[in-house]
């Protein structure tokens, strides 16, 4: 159901909090945990780049291309193509992520897929491609009888938000998880990193209440009737 409230003003909040919550998982990884890289005697660094990938990939580019469509004042059809693309990337970084974190496991003898950060995790990335595919195959290329396309628009916006809450769900258990961990390794539960991790948990979901909400706006004038799918 679409609110009748102007979407664009958000946006700008959105990409604001999107762009904070990438400064600060940086500084985490970087200045708390050491860095990042794909080869080093410290596998810990390896771990890294999991939580920046799927911070900047699923829930950032993912929220804004959900968005895209109330962003950018183009055509429908370029904005589709944009919001096909950024989901695209999104997917990309969020498969590089979780390889990342697969190998590290392996490295370390660690299990694989034991909690429940990792079970929903898995589910949100292949439900996004699932979504991505047939949103690529409805309404791009070859393109769904216009009739079906119809019938299909509103689920595929209402299966995109779900997966969309999916993904932030798992990164902020995936933050918890990891301050967990690290808390039972001796950091402070009142230390400057806690707080750090902490608000960047805070951030993520205020950046992806306001994707939510802007998806579900609508400007109550003609000249904003035609809205694409998510």
């Amino acid at each position: 159901m679409d609110v009748g409230v102007n979407p664009f003003p958000i946006t700008f909040a959105v990409h604001f909090l999107g762009i904070t919550a990438i400064a600060m998982v940086l500084v985490w990884t970087i200045h708390y945990l050491g860095g990042l890289a794909w080869n080093s005697p410290d596998k810990s660094l390896l771990f890294n780049v999991h939580p920046v990938l799927m911070l900047i990939g699923l829930v950032v580019i993912g929220g804004e291309a959900i968005i895209s469509y109330k962003s950018f004042p183009l055509e429908k059809e370029v904005k589709k193509v944009i919001h096909l693309v950024l989901h695209a990337i999104a997917l990309v970084l969020g498969i590089v992520g979780i390889y990342a974190v697969f190998l590290f496991h392996n490295e370390k003898h660690i299990a694989n897929l034991y909690s429940f950060h990792s079970w929903i995790g898995i589910a949100a990335i292949v439900l996004y491609g699932v979504q991505w595919i047939y949103g690529f195959v409805m309404f791009m290329y070859p393109g769904g009888d216009p009739a079906l396309r119809r019938v299909s628009l509103p689920w595929h916006i209402l299966f995109g938000l779900l997966v969309y809450m999916m993904v932030v769900a798992a990164a902020i258990l995936g933050f918890l998880e990891k301050m967990t961990f690290l808390e039972e390794s001796g950091l402070a539960k009142f230390g400057s990193e806690a707080y750090l991790v902490n608000f960047t948990s805070v951030v993520t979901v205020l950046f992806a209440a306001l994707v939510v909400f802007c998806a579900i706006t609508k400007p109550p004038a003609p000249a904003f009737d035609d809205y694409a799918p998510i």
